[in-house]
């Protein structure tokens, strides 16, 4: 049995920041931070919007916080009772996952007595643009409370202030704040309105920057007072009239009140639940950590569009700009193809439609095709800096080539297409765009062969691979692997379209042509002779031998990067995440089992595990390698890693915080792909369990070409049943 509830008991101003991501909130239109309702910027809450950006003066350009509706403050006596600043008598945190709800509760010593605050909040999954909050009040005194609660806008912002104006006031009841950007003069505004307990005396002051009620509530002792939230948010990309539509929203969600619009948002969760949630009996931390996991990737979901993807630290704040990298398509997408297929195809939409940019940075550095962007924003911009990391010790940046060398995220793009194509067996994507992008795709890689004088065969060169600390190197296995299965994959759409008389011109017979070629002769390093090692990258095996232990030995600051030029890293065999691992786990097909392990026993001590993206690779190689009990600790380091503190919070001097959905999504892919052995074979689902020690039995649901299927896996047998009508898990987990 699993609690569906993480809680913090305490209070510890210094874990404020990484609470906030652990303690999240969303509904994929919106994030909102696990902070408390009194904090200022200084504690990092932030309401963060999905898709959209601006940028300030020459900081990097990152997504919007918008005003915080969710601003109340306790006052006693004219004395102010909140955290950090006042010392508590008990404070607790909670949140419960299976239904997005935070809750916290203090107990503060006043000069009259005790008061106990209580607050309940969500992100409405129902309703995406609103945020619901309840606040109780339990005094052991007669007298009065005062409330001070409204809009604060002036918000935490990594490279911001990004509002040039604020603009604050009330109107029929409702207070508001409509923040201009700096860059596209794109706006967003917040109304709120309040329900209160019974008639209470309240007054409005408004500056700049805030707009806040002042409300005297008459208390008795032992009594509760409630009184309730209802904010709207929207900004000038939803719709025309997107003031007059936050100001309906607020007046009517105080209408239908609170309890209904709790029920409704619990009912739309227990929706998702039925389809997505993992029962794993025997481990309860494992199934608690993993369907925790997965509720982070429904916060995120972006439900209310129908082309937008998902940034590589959600919608936890601005960190890394709040872009898109390929995290979203090799980590996160099988979830949603497997569980809410429409949401995949949302995300891939969302690269069809930025085709454009991506045309257009290839053509940038001379190439043909489309060349993805490593940081993707609005229209596919790429908002990866030429300098992404600064030097600890000079604070100058440091010259990186993130940007320019990672060329395997075109690939990913085309692996998230094919994949949602063969899991729907529909080739609505494909016609609606996905064909194009596979092609162009294709011909980038093909304008980036090279080929020796010599040699038969083409090369990939200065490029870098999933491994970052390595940059600049040429023949990166897991690089010229994906731009081999770029070309199968165009060579297949093309051999269709002239099968079906759509296109037999002679220009597409000679891409044709010349893609084959490229699969055919591309240069895929193989297996050792000797060794079975497959090496990483041209003169890999040339480097310094040196373990992990001593590279951090050889750090003269905790921030300094390990990478570039000059990190302690970059001349050494020590690599930052999954690279060849990766690769040979994605083809595991065409090696036989003893190269898996022999490859994933030489790379695993060399990995620093240096990003959230390694552990579940590790993990699902050490299944297919039979190593169940030696995949379960990095499963675990994955579902977990929005669970414990600490993890890399900095690059350099830069800020990385924030939630990890690349690991949830991971982490679901071990359970499902790895412990279950979840594949298809033959045009059907196939499951090749190889459970750890202390799990019982597995089950949960995946879709597969428009049905829904039930599986159950020990370590005894397999059930792949077709769900008839509406399912329901058969294992307990509440």
């Amino acid at each position: 049995m699993i609690s569906w509830k993480i809680e913090e008991n305490g209070y510890d101003s210094r874990k404020a920041i990484n609470q906030g991501n652990k303690f999240l909130t969303g509904n994929g239109y919106m994030g909102i931070r696990g902070t408390l309702e009194e904090y200022t910027k200084e504690q990092f809450p932030a309401v963060n919007l999905a898709g959209i950006y601006d940028q300030t003066g020459n900081g990097w350009r990152e997504p919007l916080n918008a005003p915080n509706g969710l601003y109340t403050r306790l006052l006693i006596e004219g004395e102010e009772y909140s955290l950090p600043e006042k010392v508590w008598m008990s404070h607790k945190m909670t949140l419960s996952y299976r239904h997005g709800l935070f809750g916290r509760e203090t107990v503060f010593q006043t000069k009259k007595g005790n008061i106990s605050l209580q607050t309940e909040r969500f992100a409405s999954m129902e309703e995406k643009h609103l945020i619901v909050l309840k606040t109780t009040l339990t005094p052991s005194f007669d007298g009065e409370v005062e409330v001070i609660t409204g809009i604060d806008a002036d918000i935490w912002d990594i490279n911001g202030p990004h509002y040039d104006s604020v603009d604050t006031g009330s109107l029929n009841e409702c207070l508001y704040a409509l923040g201009t950007t700096h860059e596209n003069q794109d706006q967003v505004v917040v109304f709120e309105t309040i329900g209160l307990p019974g008639k209470t005396d309240q007054m409005v002051n408004s500056d700049d920057r805030k707009v806040m009620r002042r409300i005297s509530i008459p208390v008795k002792a032992g009594g509760q007072y409630s009184l309730y939230k209802y904010i709207a948010v929207y900004t000038s990309k939803d719709c025309k009239n997107y003031k007059a539509e936050a100001e309906k929203l607020a007046r009517k969600a105080k209408e239908v009140g609170y309890e209904q619009l709790l029920s409704d948002h619990k009912s739309n969760w227990e929706e998702k639940w039925k389809v997505s949630e993992v029962s794993i009996e025997g481990d309860d931390e494992a199934m608690e950590a993993l369907n925790y996991s997965l509720y982070h990737l429904h916060s995120i979901a972006p439900r209310h569009s129908e082309s937008l993807s998902i940034a590589a630290r959600g919608l936890s704040g601005q960190t890394y700009k709040g872009a898109v990298f390929w995290d979203t398509e090799m980590f996160m997408l099988d979830f949603f193809l497997f569980t809410e297929p429409q949401v995949a195809k949302t995300l891939l939409k969302y690269r069809i439609d930025t085709l454009p940019g991506a045309r257009k940075k290839a053509e940038s550095y001379g190439f043909d095709g489309a060349f993805y962007a490593w940081e993707s924003q609005e229209g596919g911009y790429d908002a990866c800096s030429d300098y992404n990391v600064t030097d600890v010790f000079t604070g100058r940046p440091m010259r990186t080539y993130f940007k320019d060398k990672q060329i395997h995220i075109s690939a990913a793009v085309v692996y998230g297409i094919m994949r949602y194509t063969l899991f729907t067996g529909k080739s609505d994507l494909l016609s609606e765009g996905g064909a194009e992008v596979i092609l162009e795709c294709a011909k980038f890689y093909y304008s980036l062969l090279i080929r020796r004088i010599k040699e038969e065969r083409y090369e990939l060169w200065d490029v870098i691979g999933p491994d970052e600390y390595h940059e600049r190197v040429n023949n990166n296995a897991y690089t010229n692997r994906m731009a081999k299965y770029t070309f199968d994959a165009a060579v297949e759409i093309i051999k269709e379209e002239m099968a079906e008389g759509n296109e037999n011109s002679a220009q597409k017979k000679e891409l044709l042509e010349r893609l084959e070629d490229a699969a055919k002769h591309l240069y895929i390093p193989e297996p050792d002779e000797k060794t079975g090692m497959i090496e990483q990258f041209d003169g890999y095996e040339l480097l310094e031998e040196v373990s992990i232990a001593e590279v951090k030995e050889r750090l003269l600051h905790e921030k300094e990067y390990w990478g570039g030029a000059y990190g302690v890293a970059s001349h050494t065999k020590i690599i930052k995440q999954a690279d060849v691992v990766t690769m040979i786990n994605l083809f595991s097909n065409e090696y036989d089992v003893d190269t898996l392990y022999k490859n994933w026993s030489y790379y695993e001590p060399r990995t620093e595990h240096g990003s959230s993206l390694s552990a579940c690779m590790y993990s699902m190689l050490a299944c297919k390698c039979g190593m169940a009990d030696k995949a379960y600790p990095f499963f675990i380091k994955s579902a977990r890693a929005d669970l414990l503190d600490g993890g890399k919070q900095w690059a350099g001097l830069i800020y990385i915080g924030g939630t990890h959905p690349a690991a949830s999504g991971g982490a679901y892919m071990t359970a499902v792909e790895g412990f279950a052995g979840l594949r298809i074979e033959d045009g059907k689902l196939k499951v090749s369990p190889r459970l750890p020690a202390a799990w019982n039995k597995l089950g949960f649901n995946v879709y597969y070409q428009g049905d829904l299927y039930q599986i159950i896996v020990t370590k005894e047998e397999a059930q792949v049943k077709k769900c008839q009508s509406d399912i329901t898990l058969s294992l307990s987990t509440r």
